[in-house]
């Protein structure tokens, strides 16, 4: 759910700090889908003028109709896509903190989106109309293990981290310290 959690003040703060898009994976696959695409192109683009721009082979025997033309048109589509990667990574997506503070009987759920007049997601409500923690845990080909907090009027709100699913010890930890801290029930297990 979090990369750290801070409990203070007396133990009536706590304070979760959540990862967002700003992970290993996603620097990975842009730099990846980066190095593809631009690859693709400078061959692409080699096989047209017959000069050799890349450094690991020799585009230039490449017929460019249609081996170059197609090499090319893979590095053109694949490069808004890295920098669509690049992007996501740089705004952060995701990221945030879940903030409960019993001194003044607040929450405080904010993460980040993407530009624009909705850019920042907060939702303030009060401890008061929470009614549960909830694990939800769905196993299979795109399992998922998230926490989700249970208000009163409102939708299921999600505090876990999207993307690795949590192991299920560190869910029920997770799970079972927000419901203490809370003095609410812990459901779905």
């Amino acid at each position: 759910m979090t990369a750290s959690t801070t409990i203070n003040k007396g133990d009536r703060l706590l304070h979760q700090n959540v990862l967002g898009s700003r992970r290993f994976s996603n620097y990975w696959w842009a730099t990846i889908v980066t190095l593809g695409a631009t690859g693709f192109l400078l061959a692409g683009i080699s096989s047209y003028l017959k000069v050799n721009l890349l450094i690991v082979t020799d585009p230039t025997q490449l017929i460019f109709v249609p081996q170059g033309l197609v090499m090319g048109l893979y590095g053109a589509a694949g490069l808004p896509l890295a920098l669509y990667l690049w992007l996501v990574v740089l705004w952060d997506l995701g990221g945030g903190y879940n903030e409960f503070n019993q001194e003044t009987g607040t929450i405080k759920i904010f993460r980040w989106g993407f530009p624009g007049k909705n850019r920042r997601i907060e939702i303030d409500s009060s401890i008061k109309d929470v009614q549960s923690v909830r694990i939800a845990i769905k196993e299979g080909l795109n399992p998922t293990r998230a926490l989700y907090l249970r208000l009163k009027g409102r939708r299921d709100i999600p505090l876990t981290r999207v993307g690795q699913p949590l192991s299920l010890t560190e869910l029920e930890t997770q799970g079972a310290e927000l419901a203490c801290f809370l003095e609410v029930p812990l459901e779905g297990l």
